[in-house]
Formats: C-alpha cells, structure tokens, sequence
C-alpha cells in the first residue's frame, strides 16, 4: 500500500491560510468589540472599587482588577478603540501622501524625482519615535493629534515601499501602451500604475499600522498620548508595571492584547504581499 508523500509548499500554504484566517479573526473581533464597547455586557472602564484593588482573574472580573480597582477586560476594550483608531487613521494620512509621493519618484523625472528622493531620504534620517513624540507635545496630547503626528511619521516609509513597489510597473507592456496612446501622466499613475500595486501596498500598510500600535503604546507608556481617564494600552502597561511581583496581571494581559494584535497584522500583511507577488509573478 503506497502513501502519497506531503508536500512541504503545501503544507506550508495550508499553514499560511490558518494563521491569516485566525489572525483576520482576531484582527475582526477586537475592532467590532472596540466599535460596539458601549453595547457590550461589561462594566464600565471608569468604575472604580477599592476593595478590590489589583484582584488576580476571577469570576467576576476576568482579567482582574487594576490598582484603582477597575476591571481590566473593560479598560482593555476601551484601550482598543484608541489602539484601532490610530492604527488606521495613521496610515491613511501616510500611506495617501507618501503613497503619492513614491509613484512621482518612481514615474517621475528630471529634477522632480530627485527632488522627491533628497526629501524621502531627509524624512527618514530623523528617529521616526522621536519625531512623533515632538510632533505629540507640540500638538497636545489628543487622540487626533497623535494619530496626526503618527501619521505624518509614516509618509517617508509609506513613499519608500510605494517607489518600490512602482519600479517593476512603470516600464510594463500596459503602461507603455498607454503612454504611446497619448494618456496623461495622471492617468496612468492613478488608472495603470496604482490598481497593480494596491494589494502589495495593503500588504505593506497592515505591517505600518502593526508599527504604529506599539509607537502609540510608547507614547502612552511616557504619557504624551492620550491623557487619562481614558485608558490605552501603553497606560495600562505603564500603570501595572511597578505592581509586576504582586499584581502582574495589570500589565500582562494589556501587553498579550497588544502582541496579538501586532502579530496578527504581520501575519495578514505577509499573506497579502505573498499572494500579490505570486498573481504577479504570474503575469509576467
């Protein structure tokens, strides 16, 4: 009797397509329990019981109790709806005018593309936390003004991965057609070029708002994000994190909500730009 022997790419794309349905799962419940926090039957982030100060997990409050008392699996949600909200205002404000930016670079040139390069380039030598966190206490600590500072952080890497993803297309059967059939530039940036690079550049951008999450957790963390009351993820690590010995919970299931979450992002952005390369490869 003969066994058919496995096949290692196939066992892996099998792998593949667990891990990004799992982490499109994930990715879908915390953002509809973000969105409907207010609907769900918990208790309310804000509450707060003495006599229950830093409670490990119990039935009552599943994840336990922070230091003032507060359940921890209400403020985690709630901490969601900045976390989620960041994650994909951010990278719209970089991925719209960075995205702009690398097809003028890629299809552009003269003088214009190296003028976009020299600013592409000038961008990036500065520390992308530091310039957040400067553009953050410049701004004021709000929920808008860090999702700006964020954003605007991400131009020159959303400009980088865009010129990059550009590079292949410019020069394709399609676009030169176009271009001999008289179309202007913008049509054939915004109707040739763009389409055949949008799923890697969404591929891109899921791995970009993995980033910003744990840069807005940062900027929480030091307390230039969003000011209390309102919890985040960053302050709810930041407020468990003298309690580790006694009360480690207050810390460990923010940052696990955190990790999941980052993970998850990278795991649907490496299955999206794998299937875009492969539909390209193909087409070639």
């Amino acid at each position: 009797m003969s066994t058919q022997p496995s096949v290692p790419g196939r066992t892996r794309g099998r792998g593949w397509r667990w891990g990004s349905v799992l982490a499109l799962a994930w990715l879908i419940a915390l953002l509809v329990a973000a969105v409907c926090a207010s609907l769900l039957p918990i208790a309310s982030p804000y509450d707060m019981d003495f006599m229950a100060s830093g409670t490990p997990p119990d039935g009552a409050h599943w994840l336990g109790t922070d230091l003032d008392g507060r359940d921890m699996f209400s403020r985690i949600i709630y901490g969601a709806q900045v976390s989620m909200s960041v994650a994909i205002v951010a990278p719209l404000i970089g991925g719209t005018f960075g995205t702009a930016l690398g097809l003028i670079a890629a299809y552009g040139q003269g003088m214009v593309q190296k003028v976009v390069v020299i600013i592409m380039d000038t961008l990036l030598a500065f520390p992308a936390l530091i310039f957040a966190l400067v553009l953050a206490l410049l701004l004021g600590p709000t929920l808008t003004n860090v999702a700006l500072a964020l954003g605007f952080m991400s131009i020159p890497t959303f400009a980088r991965i865009a010129r990059a993803c550009a590079l292949p297309i410019v020069n394709r059967d399609f676009v030169l057609a176009a271009r001999a059939a008289g179309a202007s530039q913008t049509h054939i940036l915004l109707r040739e070029i763009l389409p055949n690079m949008a799923m890697m550049m969404l591929g891109y951008a899921l791995t970009i708002m993995s980033v910003i999450i744990v840069a807005e957790g940062a900027l929480s963390f030091i307390g230039v994000s969003v000011p209390p009351p309102r919890p985040t993820w960053g302050t709810l690590i930041a407020e468990g994190s003298s309690m580790l010995e006694t009360a480690p919970h207050i810390s460990m299931f923010p940052s696990l909500f955190m990790f999941l979450t980052v993970l998850s992002m990278n795991v649907l952005g490496d299955a999206i730009r794998r299937s875009s390369e492969t539909r390209q490869g193909a087409q070639l």
